[in-house]
């Protein structure tokens, strides 16, 4: 029988007409027996949807699946939905997993969590050792995804049961729809059940994983008039007539819910099921519910109405306690309403050993809260609030019962949604802390508390609404602020909005008004900072270059000595590098800003200038101290539960440096991760820029111009130009698909705007943006001698700023342009600065380049030489396309290519290490050739591979040595 009771009382039943749904249940419950088992058989899909109105029996079908897993020895964890609590952050996610986690020792619970524990413990309802912190919503699931990982991996097969999904919290169901296909190689079966029109707007997500999947949703039809008269006369006899049973059938519906509680009524009333007896099946009909359920429950006294209410009120899983408290019942009282209860099957025993209660039904939850008087029905729900706080259940809890709440001025009530709201954040729910702390304002606070909740509403919405957030904070600097931290954190937060809303000069605007009225000389630098970091972010600033003057006089003063000064230091760090003054200024700058330190995750000063001063050693020849202090702060966001924006910006950035030392695979792979992350979290437009603009350039350096283009095409690169600064610059970067696309007209153009732009800024680093290397490119069919002109003003910037990378790209391209028997000289020049630099793939390319020169010029065996080594340079990249290049030189040469000469491996031989030591102690090649038995020549090549290890250059090699390890004896 297909009833729908959470409790029936005549004992377990036989599913009718469920056929086809339970012949699902066996399959699918056998394949997950078989994936554990290891049986050569695949997977019919890890998930199972049922739907149907309420009363359908979806209940019951999820308790036969309980049953059937149960029986098989299956792990079944089970959660669902309250009409009432949809509010309640992860409550479903808490139902699952707290049975679980309850069962284990703190020091268990810890070892499975392992170092996610404070990432998800709010969200799981565990208490946090660190507060303060404050996960985003994408770490929070990534953690959840762990912890159901982790628990499916321990007590493998595990089945999931989620009942009553329409009513389930918006952070369970995201949760649900993004873990559910990523959880199909486990051992795992995702049942769910739901009523299909009552699905919220924020469900699509979960819609669409339940409609979409490899089994649709099987929708439960009513019972036959068969199936409704089996039930009848399994209650009140075999000899209940037909029409009868066809009366039963044609007033319920076959709603195997309303079926079930009238059979039972008809046994209780001694019904034989006679055609006389019509009328009384009208009578006991009607109060299955609705109105006559109501009127049912009216004539049960006042006292069992009132404990009725109040359990409506609270919703599952009911304390009889607070039920009292709340009805204003004594102990004996509320027992008695209780045990009343029971008997009109309107109230059933919870599961497990808690004592609790629950509806029998939620239809008759439903009416039962609807019946009660709406003024009454507020007083109830602020004495719950009241009841909920006093038994120590939090603020969320009692929360949820003041949003039900008039208005009135009530500074506890203030209090408690503002505690409630923290819990939501970090819990790494920002949508319910918005619902609350939009209340809280409402209620209304005292003035002077205004601003700080308006400031605390604006930290729920900037990342889900941020256009909301910068309402929320311009409102607050209209209030009364007489906390200089608090207005400073304010702006800081209105800057950060505005910029990630794509309205970067008002960004730098209202934090150049803030400098300017700054009585405070730390907030005022801070403002500074701020101003500087923003104007450096426009695209559109009006005048750069007073701006880094500006910013160098201010930078000359500092010392380091506070956060606010070191964040002054590493923009300078990074406006020098655009700006192209030499190196030594960039890294002075850089290392000064480092020396206290600069945190990647303190919230209210961004992660934009120590990822920017991380960066700079990448760009000056030291790629491997920026990935130190990569693998630092994105560990640090890691450890904090930042796992969105930031995470997928530190990925794809990570990836630049190493495609910037040549390792193409890895440098593709970690890009294409960190643009998952960032398609996946909503609002990370930015974070998209930057890792579509470098993987592009990776697949051009590994040769995939097609696979390019069609990831230009499929995320719209190219057509818009952002507001902000983003790097590598996106114009440069489309040109450069046009360049390998041959489509040099349409190349030109674009580089020439971006000329302009940067000529403007005076931004004319060549190692940050060689826009003049690719536009020599562009115009060498039709202008050569502008070609070359172009690539001399770049050897020139290049030489300027230092980096040996830099200028040696400078030099490959110059040569190229130039031809002939001069270009040689050039060539060679190239590689030998690309040799001193830690650029494999660039050094692999010059090799190539300077090979098919010599081998024009008639110089056979020195072209060898040179090709050999770049072909094996450029397999040791991964540059496809590249080594092509090289085998058809050679091939056209009369060579065969070489098995490689070398392994990929980033240690260092003996050799490589002495030769390493002693030119950082300062010894000249003659004196390292000298002591290892070796040309000059011979050391030259033995650094060449210890900087493309290590990668760093000459200058960084002292310091790198400390820390990379030591050839094994």
């Amino acid at each position: 029988m297909a009833d729908g009771t959470r409790q029936p009382v005549t004992g377990r039943r036989a599913l009718l007409e469920r056929h086809r749904e339970l012949e699902a249940v066996d399959s699918a419950l056998s394949d997950l027996h078989d994936a554990v088992d290891g049986v050569a058989r695949a997977r019919q899909g890890g998930l199972l949807a049922f739907t149907g109105s309420g009363g359908f029996g979806k209940t019951t079908l999820l308790g036969e699946v309980r049953t059937r897993a149960t029986a098989q020895g299956f792990t079944v964890l089970s959660g669902r939905g309250g009409e009432k609590e949809q509010g309640l952050a992860f409550r479903v996610v808490r139902q699952l997993v707290q049975p679980v986690l309850a069962a284990m020792d703190e020091a268990e619970r810890r070892e499975v969590l392992g170092s996610w524990y404070d990432i998800v413990a709010a969200a799981l309802g565990l208490e946090a050792e660190d507060t303060a912190r404050v996960p985003d919503p994408t770490g929070v699931r990534d953690g959840l995804d762990w912890v159901m990982t982790r628990l499916t991996v321990i007590k493998a097969p595990v089945v999931l049961l989620l009942d009553d999904m329409h009513w389930a919290d918006e952070e369970s169901l995201s949760w649900l729809a993004s873990f559910a296909p990523r959880a199909e190689g486990l051992p795992l079966l995702i049942v769910v059940a739901y009523r299909p029109d009552e699905l919220p707007p924020e469900a699509t997500a979960f819609r669409s994983l339940a409609e979409r999947h490899g089994n649709r949703p099987y929708a439960l039809a009513p019972l036959t008039a068969e199936g409704v008269a089996r039930i009848v006369r399994d209650e009140v006899g075999e000899g209940a007539e037909d029409d009868f049973c066809d009366e039963c059938w044609a007033i319920t519906g076959g709603s195997p819910f309303e079926t079930v509680e009238l059979a039972i009524r008809l046994r209780e009333r001694q019904v034989r099921g006679t055609q006389g007896e019509l009328p009384v099946v009208r009578d006991l009909a009607s109060a299955v519910k609705g109105a006559g359920m109501i009127e049912s429950l009216q004539r049960l006294g006042g006292p069992t109405v009132r404990f009725a209410w109040a359990a409506a009120v609270l919703g599952s899983p009911i304390s009889p306690e607070l039920a009292a408290t709340i009805a204003v019942l004594g102990s004996e009282q509320a027992a008695e309403a209780a045990e009343k209860l029971r008997a009109a099957r309107i109230l059933a025993d919870g599961p497990g050993p808690g004592g609790g209660l629950e509806f029998v039904h939620p239809l008759i939850a439903t009416a039962v809260y609807r019946a009660i008087p709406s003024g009454l029905r507020v007083g109830m729900h602020n004495a719950a609030a009241e009841a909920v706080r006093a038994a120590g259940l939090g603020a969320t809890a009692a929360a949820r019962h003041l949003l039900e709440v008039p208005c009135e001025g009530n500074a506890e009530a203030v209090q408690c949604l503002r505690e409630a709201a923290r819990e939501y954040l970090r819990a790494g729910a920002p949508e319910a802390a918005r619902r609350v702390l939009t209340r809280a304002l409402r209620e209304p606070p005292a003035r002077e508390e205004r601003a700080a909740i308006l400031y605390e509403l604006a930290g729920s919405t900037f990342l889900i609404e941020p256009t909301a957030t910068v309402g929320h904070l311009r409102a607050a600097l209209t209030e009364p602020v007489n906390d200089d931290e608090l207005r400073a954190r304010i702006v800081y937060r209105l800057t950060q909005a505005l910029a990630h809303t794509d309205r970067v000069a008002e960004a730098a605007t209202v934090a150049e008004n803030e400098a300017r009225q700054a009585t405070n000389p730390r907030t005022r630098l801070r403002m500074q900072a701020d101003h500087f970091q923003w104007s450096q972010c426009r695209a559109d600033e009006p005048d750069s270059p007073a701006r880094s003057r500006r910013l160098a006089r201010l930078a000359e003063r500092l010392t380091g000595r506070g956060p606010g000064e070191r964040y002054i230091l590493g923009l300078r760090a990074w406006d020098a590098l655009l700006r192209g003054e030499s190196r030594r200024t960039v890294l002075t700058y850089a290392e000064e800003a480092l020396r206290g330190g600069l945190s990647w995750t303190d919230e209210n000063r961004g992660f934009e200038v120590p990822v920017s001063v991380a960066l700079t050693f990448m760009y000056c020849d030291q790629p491997r101290r920026a990935e130190e202090l990569f693998t630092r702060g994105i560990a640090e966001c890691e450890a904090k539960g930042w796992r969105g924006s930031h995470l997928a910006l530190g990925q794809t950035l990570f990836g630049y440096i190493r495609h910037r030392r040549g390792c193409l695979a890895e440098a593709e792979e970690l890009v294409r991760e960190g643009l998952r992350i960032a398609v996946r979290v909503e609002g990370a437009v930015p974070a998209q820029l930057f890792a579509i603009g470098i993987l592009i350039q990776i697949l051009l350096a590994r040769g995939r111009t097609a696979d390019a283009r069609r990831l230009a095409d499929s995320y719209h690169y190219g057509e818009i130009v952002p507001n902000a600064v983003v790097y590598p610059d996106p114009r440069t970067v489309y040109a450069e698909l046009l360049l390998a696309e041959g489509r040099h007209e349409e190349a030109e153009e674009l580089l020439s705007a971006v000329g302009e732009w940067l000529e403007s800024r005076a931004w004319r680093n060549p190692a940050w943006c060689p826009w003049r290397l690719d536009l020599a490119s562009a115009v060498a069919p039709k202008a050569p001698e502008r070609a070359v002109r172009l690539a001399r003003d770049a050897v020139k910037l290049a030489r300027d700023f230092g980096a040996a990378s830099a200028i040696g790209r400078a030099l490959h391209v110059e040569a190229e342009m130039t031809g002939g028997p001069a270009a040689l000289d050039l060539h060679a020049e190239a590689v030998g600065h690309l040799e001193r630099s830690p650029a494999s793939y660039e050094l692999a390319e010059a090799l190539v380049g300077h090979g098919a020169a010599l081998f024009r010029n008639g110089r056979l065996q020195e072209a060898a030489d040179r090709l050999y080594r770049g072909l094996e340079g450029a397999v040791h990249c991964g540059a496809e396309a590249l080594a092509s290049r090289a085998r058809e030189e050679l091939s056209a040469a009369g060579l065969r290519p070489l098995p490689l000469r070398y392994a990929q491996t980033d240690t260092l031989t003996a050799h490589e290490r002495k030769a390493a030591e002693m030119t950082a102690q300062g010894h000249p090649e003659a004196v390292v050739a000298k002591d290892l038995c070796l040309t000059e020549q011979g050391v030259r090549q033995l650094l060449c591979s210890v900087y493309r290890k290590i990668g760093t250059d000459a200058t960084g090699l002292a310091s790198a040595l400390e820390t990379f390890p030591r050839p094994r004896s």
